[in-house]
Formats: C-alpha cells, sequence, structure tokens
C-alpha cells in the first residue's frame, strides 16, 4: 500500500503546480465494483469528511457520477462548468462541499485498458475562480497515466510470511453492523484485529474506539441500495474481502447494514490479480486454464485455437508477468498468495 500512496502524493505535488487546489480526495478503487478501497488519501478535509462524501455520492448524487466518468471519452470533468454554474444541483456540493467552504470540484476517474482502478477530487474553495476548461484539460493530459501505474500495485506483491496465513486468531469471519446513518452499532473481535491491520486512511472513531476507514463506510452505505463487495489489502499484502448487506425489517425497510469481513479465496481476486498485469481477456481465460493445469493441445481444443495461436499467447502472458515457466506464472499469480493459507496445496502445472 505504501507505493500507492506514494503515488497519490507525488501525483498530488505535481498537478496542483499545474491546476492549483486547496483539498483532495485520491482513492483505489476495485476494478469489478468501482468501490472505493484501499488505499485512500485526504488533503485537508478533516476527520469526517470522507463518510459524508460518499454518502452523498452514492446515495444522492446525480452529477459528474464516477460511474458515468468511468465510461465517459474524456474520464475528468468539474462542477461548476458541468451544471453552468449552478453547482446547487450537486448532492455533494450541498451536503460536503457548500458547509466547508468548497465552491468547485474536478473530479476524475483514473483507468487502465477501460478498467477503473482509482478517482481523484481537487477542491476549490469559496472565493477562488472555479476550474477553467483549460485546468480541465490539463488535469486529464496529467491524470491519464495514473490508471496504468496504479494498477501495478494491485495484486502484485504477495503476503508476508507474518500474515497468519490468512488467517485471525478466532478463525470467524469479521462483522460489523452500522445504523441507517452511518453509525456503528456493533462490532466481533475478528473485525476489530482484521480492521487494525489495514493501512491508514481517512477514518472515524466509533463510540467502540474502533477507527473504521471512510472507504468500510461507503461499502456499507452502497448496500443500501444494492449488495456491494470489496477487495482490499492488508498492510502485509493478504487480500481481503468486504461483503455489505442491507437489514430489513418485516414490512422490508431498511433497518441496519452488515459488513462481513474475511480473508480472500483465490477466485475473489483471480481477475484483479491477472488485469493487474495487463493481460487481455483472452489472456487472461489462458492464464485461468493454465492454473487449472490443461496442456496446451488441452487449451486449443477448448478455445478452439490452434496450438502455435496457444503458446503466442502464452508467451505473451509470460512477457506480461515477467516469469518463464508455467510453474513460475501460477506462483506468481495464485500460490504465492494461498501459500501460507494452505501449506499442503499443490498446483498441478502440465508441461508441453
Amino acid at each position: 500500500m505504501d507505493s500507492a500512496l506514494t503515488l497519490f502524493a507525488e501525483a498530488s505535488d505535481a498537478l496542483r503546480r499545474l491546476v492549483p487546489f486547496d483539498a483532495a480526495v485520491w482513492q483505489a478503487s476495485d476494478p469489478a465494483t468501482g468501490l472505493a478501497t484501499a488505499p485512500m488519501r485526504a488533503e485537508n478535509l478533516g476527520e469526517d469528511g470522507c463518510d459524508t462524501y460518499w454518502d452523498s455520492e452514492l446515495l444522492a448524487e446525480k452529477v459528474n457520477l464516477f460511474r458515468d466518468l468511468a465510461r465517459a471519452p474524456v474520464p475528468v470533468a468539474a462542477l461548476r462548468d458541468g451544471t453552468s454554474d449552478a453547482p446547487e444541483h450537486s448532492a455533494t456540493y450541498r451536503r460536503f462541499m457548500r458547509p466547508r467552504g468548497l465552491d468547485d470540484e474536478l473530479r476524475a476517474v483514473l483507468r487502465a485498458d477501460g478498467q477503473w482502478w482509482g478517482q481523484v477530487s481537487l477542491f476549490r474553495e469559496r472565493g477562488r475562480a472555479p476550474f477553467s476548461r483549460q485546468e480541465i484539460a490539463r488535469a486529464a493530459e496529467t491524470l491519464a497515466p495514473l490508471g496504468k501505474r496504479l494498477r501495478t500495485y494491485a495484486g502484485l506483491r504477495p503476503p508476508l510470511p507474518s500474515s497468519h496465513g490468512g488467517t485471525t486468531s478466532s478463525g470467524a469471519p469479521g462483522l460489523l453492523v452500522f445504523d441507517l446513518r452511518g453509525g456503528l452499532l456493533s462490532i466481533n473481535d475478528t473485525a476489530r484485529e482484521l480492521l487494525a491491520g489495514m493501512p491508514d486512511s481517512p477514518s472515524s472513531t466509533s463510540r467502540f474506539g474502533v477507527r473504521v476507514p471512510a472507504w468500510v463506510h461507503s461499502t456499507a452505505a452502497r448496500a443500501l441500495t444494492d449488495d456491494s463487495r470489496v477487495r482490499a489489502q492488508d498492510r502485509t499484502g493478504r487480500w481481503l474481502v468486504f461483503h455489505a448487506s442491507c437489514l430489513r425489517d418485516q414490512e422490508g425497510r431498511p433497518t441496519q447494514t452488515a459488513v462481513v469481513v474475511e480473508p480472500a479465496k483465490p477466485a475473489d481476486i483471480a481477475t484483479l490479480l491477472t488485469a493487474a498485469f495487463g493481460l487481455t481477456e483472452r489472456e487472461q481465460e489462458i492464464t485461468g486454464l493454465v492454473a487449472r493445469g490443461l496442456s496446451t493441445a488441452q487449451l486449443a481444443r477448448r478455445l478452439h485455437l490452434s496450438q502455435h495461436t496457444v503458446r503466442d499467447h502464452v508467451k505473451a502472458v509470460f512477457a506480461k508477468t515477467g516469469v518463464n515457466s508455467r510453474g513460475e506464472l501460477v506462483a506468481k499469480l495464485y500460490t504465492d498468495h494461498y501459500r501460507d493459507l494452505n501449506p499442503d496445496s499443490r498446483v498441478r502445472v502440465w508441461r508441453d
């Protein structure tokens, strides 16, 4: 996580010289859902800023939504420019920006090969000029390479030997329960242990004395409209899955949200690991089949390709992942992340 946080800090310093701003939120996202995840960096927003920000974005916002920017030809937009200088149309402006003296926002999605790996929001205080069209274009050009750089930090660091083999002291999943306003109502010991191991990020202190990262709050908030799950790495490099669901009363009305936290299984992060190396869909498919032990001849029959074409795809995968054999490939993308979890596991790799 330190590498991605360093990337955010360096990008912030460089961008501020080209497009001045007073506050910012930099965050990684889970490419499968677009939800914020670790790491996250906030600048000049206070302790509770990110919680309010994400509640507005996920539950009420209609303007410049990140999910819309993720599909836009240019994934960068400014609030005043996009609303014809009528920012009050934005829930983020009304609930988050205006109470903090912020008057304009420039936001961008950090993409790589069409996938959404992070996002950034830059803010200007009241009394300063809004972001100009020229500054929007300058920000788009400067931020364009960050998606690929951020992608390289996702999944490329196997867990440290001290990562408890992906388990916790109790062996049970973590559980957090929130009220409809995002207040923590209950937490079990496993969740305390897992949260304590997450990298530093903007967070709020609950009445239990537990600091809950803002991106966990956002995952819980999304559950009010749809079940949500996000993958995140702790400080040791171990992958965890945070899965949030809405709890309802007998009339079907939302009452609480529950977030279950547990170590990720191979299937939970396989696509993230392969995408982190920039593999194409076909290369990801072949990699998954290699991990299942299929030979070149079996791959060719399964995919209706020639063996020569399969070998070319495998060579391309080797080049992108920096390995020289199928065994190294499986170890780098799968086994290294789970060897401690199941030291007796064996991966069968066919030879040509």
